[in-house]
């Protein structure tokens, strides 16, 4: 099965990934930074996040694709764990209203030496979103599909969905606040799980590289005793990504 998500995985980034090399304006962005804590939908998944990505954008007749890949490195319960995920996208702006669809591979390993694991998640996920003119509103809703390790993923998945409000206000050319909000609910289970906000400063120091030092206050808000909201507690987490576009 762990063969198989990474087959479904890898061909659904590479397809997007062909497709907007054949494309006349293609962008890319490579990412790395540092973060105090591993916040995942409100959740402490580990601490002394260290990350770095690569993404890969284009244009297909009004359809916009995107890919790319992710590779996190932590500590959880004192051994090393690591994250890699894929991702793809497509994206259509209709005016009055943007719709998307994509699919999010994750791996994971867990564990020193002597308690080694390893699974994988699959999520599929439709989203929208609308810009009011101060700030964009969004909704996406998140579906797990089957992985080789559905018990660790539990509620962090399946039918999870996310109402977010963002906004970027411009203090100079080179220098961006970026605010963002979202609350996430549990569909199915009928709970609220985090009220997470996060406040960024993007600073061009460069023509194409950024410096953004950011911090994020999640607020626990899950109540019921069937989720992995119940235990969580308000958090604060803060770190700085430096990204290069090309």
């Amino acid at each position: 099965m762990q063969n198989y998500c990474k087959t479904i995985g890898v061909l659904a980034a590479a397809t997007a990934l062909v497709a907007g090399n054949a494309m006349a304006e293609v962008e890319y962005e490579l990412h790395t930074g540092y973060t105090s804590d591993y916040l995942y939908r409100g959740v402490i998944i580990g601490n002394n996040l260290i990350e770095t990505g690569a993404d890969v954008k284009a244009d297909l007749g009004g359809v916009a694709l995107s890919a790319g890949a992710w590779y996190g490195s932590f500590t959880n319960d004192g051994d090393n764990a690591n994250e890699m995920d894929l991702y793809t996208e497509v994206s259509k702006d209709l005016d009055f209203l943007k719709v998307s669809v994509g699919y999010i591979y994750r791996l994971y390993d867990f564990g020193g030496n002597d308690n080694n694991v390893n699974f994988c998640t699959q999520e599929v996920y439709a989203g929208m979103s609308k810009d009011l003119g101060f700030a964009e509103l969004s909704m996406t809703y998140y579906w797990g599909v089957e992985g080789n390790d559905q018990s660790y993923a539990g509620g962090m998945t399946e039918g999870y969905t996310e109402l977010g409000l963002r906004r970027s206000i411009e203090i100079n050319p080179c220098l961006s606040l970026n605010l963002g909000t979202n609350v996430g609910y549990l569909v199915e289970g009928g709970d609220f799980t985090a009220w997470t906000t996060k406040v960024a400063l993007d600073w061009g120091f460069a023509e194409h590289a950024k410096l953004s030092p950011f911090g994020a206050m999640s607020i626990a808000m899950g109540e019921s005793t069937r989720s992995l909201w119940s235990s969580t507690e308000n958090e604060f987490v803060a770190g700085s990504m430096l990204s290069v576009t090309f």
